[in-house]
């Protein structure tokens, strides 16, 4: 079979790209390096779509919750991951759950069962230099595909710890003991009106007691995979740094010079006074719901990370869009590099798809190999690809990775109500609702826009 559309890896971004393609009638090659000639630490078979982490693919609730969205999204394109996972499914309350083996066995079963998809075991060591191409080969790629990768982008992302800062949603920080302000006050034309950091300000007692809580957590240990990836001495992990001495931090990402508590106002210091410590977050997105917390990639474990940043003044009710991580990640660093459509701008006959874009999740990961796959069949068929409203959870994704996120500072994302256009008139209890309902409207607007797709 001669393909139109040859796709470099058989994840859960391939497999779903895959299908959307050949049930528009596209000729498919899928080239899975299992089975081939090429293994991977962390996967124990060499079948499609195997799920080598958790076996969630979270929240199913598609009322008020971003995945359980995007979750009804997909079954709405007839996403083949959608379909193997209702087969597989076990139960998880209403979380969507499945078993593994079963769910592999199902998406392998399909993709070989249609008439217009050849599966081919072999390692791909360069990128194409022709033909449409669609590369979703994921957080493992093979070494000679990602130095194949690093030659054409220029950009050296692909084989490093990627530090995480943990994200909290601007509307839970409490902004009666934090404030926004730069220090000593430099702003720039792109600054906010009072500044481009929310300072949440610690008295000595509460910075000791803090760093303390650091050296006692329960820590994440690396995989034996990642031990030989070093991390970049820029991105040392905040409990690293506060083993160093209980001052490191506050002559570190916690110094408290050059900014004025209002808070703390005495006769002397009429502007307020310097804090003893302080957490800055700064601006993690354009819409500016999203604010990460500087410096403060971690190997804590997730709850006690809550635990501890929930005692920092004006956090107590955080809500985390994403908590802090450091893990070998293979990414490209998407808004620079791709296009709107996911076509490398300096090689537009490939796309990317799947985690290598910058997006964390299965189900993320899917949804854009989903979106991969529909982008290249309407350029293969003449027709104008119209992207997903950026009020549904497809769209949103989609504008984080093609240029929504800041290029500088790009870092992995799960779809979360942080990257929808905001809705500062609803209150906020009824918020995730109302991001829901608007988004299942757009949404249903956008695909019936669509031209009939064959079954």
């Amino acid at each position: 079979m001669t393909h139109q559309v040859h796709i470099i890896g058989g994840g859960l971004a391939g497999s779903e790209a895959a299908w959307q393609l050949a049930r528009r009638g596209v000729r498919v090659r899928l080239s899975e390096m299992r089975g081939g000639g090429g293994e991977t630490p962390a996967h124990q078979t060499d079948g499609l779509a195997e799920l080598v982490c958790s076996n969630s693919f979270r929240s199913d609730d598609d009322t008020k919750n971003a995945v359980g969205l995007l979750h009804h999204e997909m079954r709405r394109l007839d996403s083949l991951i959608m379909r193997a996972g209702e087969v597989a499914r076990v139960p998880a309350g209403s979380a969507m759950a499945v078993d593994r083996d079963v769910f592999s066995a199902e998406v392998q079963k399909a993709l070989d069962e249609h008439p217009n998809i050849q599966i081919v075991r072999e390692k791909v060591d360069e990128l194409p230099s022709e033909g449409l191409t669609i590369v979703a080969t994921g957080p493992l790629t093979a070494a000679s595909l990602a130095q194949s990768i690093v030659k054409a982008t220029g950009e050296d992302r692909l084989a490093f710890f990627d530090a995480i800062a943990p994200i909290v949603h601007r509307d839970s920080i409490d902004m009666s003991k934090a404030w926004i302000q730069s220090r000593w006050d430099k702003t720039t034309a792109a600054s906010n009106e009072d500044g481009d950091y929310i300072n949440c300000p610690m008295t000595k007692e509460q910075y000791e007691a803090f760093v303390q809580g650091l050296l006692d957590a329960e820590k994440g240990e690396f995989k034996e995979w990642e031990a030989d990836t070093p991390y970049f001495d820029g991105c040392m992990p905040i409990e690293v740094m506060a083993e160093r001495g209980v001052e490191t931090l506050r002559f570190g990402p916690m110094k408290g010079v050059g900014l004025d508590n209002p808070y703390d106002r005495t006769e002397e210091h009429p502007q307020g006074r310097w804090p003893y410590a302080v957490v800055q977050l700064r601006q993690d997105n354009k819409l500016g719901t999203l604010w990460n917390m500087v410096g403060f990639q971690t190997k804590m474990k997730y709850g006690a990370q809550v635990e501890l940043f929930r005692t920092i003044p004006g956090l107590e009710n955080a809500e985390f869009a994403r908590l802090g991580g450091m893990h070998r990640n293979t990414f490209i660093n998407s808004p620079m590099l791709l296009d709107r459509q996911l076509r490398l701008k300096s090689a537009p006959h490939i796309r990317f798809a799947g985690q290598v874009t910058g997006c964390e999740g299965y189900v993320e990961s899917s949804a854009v190999g989903l979106m991969a796959g529909m982008m290249a069949a309407a350029e293969l068929s003449g027709e104008e690809w119209i992207a997903p409203p950026a009020t549904s959870a497809m769209g949103a994704l989609l504008s984080h990775i093609t240029g929504d996120a800041e290029a500088s500072d790009y870092q992995p994302m799960n779809i979360n109500f942080g990257l929808f256009p905001p809705m500062h008139d609803v209150k906020k209890k009824a918020r995730k609702e109302a991001y829901t309902s608007r988004a299942k409207a757009d949404f249903g607007e956008w695909l019936a826009g669509l031209e009939a797709v064959p079954a």
